[in-house]
């Protein structure tokens, strides 16, 4: 039996997050988490860029984009979606969800999901940096591991060997 796996080791990787400027107090300590997750596990600073879209339902176009360029090892889309009085959020949540999954399809490459769903601000908060953690360095994780399991099996590796 083989096994692939990915390590956590950044060194020589590049990420690219996809912020939402909607919501932009959650969105800021979202991307704080993810950079401080990438930079604590050997991602420099410089291999780490931030693109600014107006809102969640803009970043799978975005990150399409990004990933056509070739220049990433992953993309982190991070953000936050908050119920209001109609049902706006769930079309916008739902659509952003699938339209970030197709470009990792697509384009086979890592495309993390850290944008937020939340009923309300205090739930929001508390998966931005407090009591349930930071969703952005979840999201930040999720993506180095996802990048050297592909990169593992593109190479032939076994069992995440460097």
């Amino acid at each position: 039996m083989r096994i692939i796996q990915g390590n956590m080791i950044g060194s020589g990787l590049r990420f690219a997050i996809v912020a939402s400027r909607f919501n932009e107090l959650i969105t800021h300590k979202l991307i704080d988490g993810a950079k401080d997750a990438l930079t604590r596990h050997g991602v420099r600073q410089q291999d780490i860029d931030i693109y600014w879209v107006p809102g969640a339902w803009e970043t799978p176009v975005v990150a399409k984009e990004i990933a056509l360029g070739g220049k990433y090892d992953a993309i982190i889309a991070v953000g936050a979606v908050i119920k209001g009085d109609t049902t706006h959020d769930q079309y916008v949540a739902g659509e952003a969800a699938k339209g970030l999954a197709l470009v990792g399809l697509e384009q086979r490459m890592p495309v993390a999901f850290g944008i937020l769903t939340c009923e309300n601000l205090e739930q929001a908060l508390m998966r931005s940096g407090s009591k349930a953690g930071n969703k952005g360095y979840d999201a930040a994780l999720a993506a180095l591991e996802t990048a050297n399991v592909l990169k593992n099996i593109r190479n032939g590796k076994e069992g995440g060997e460097e």
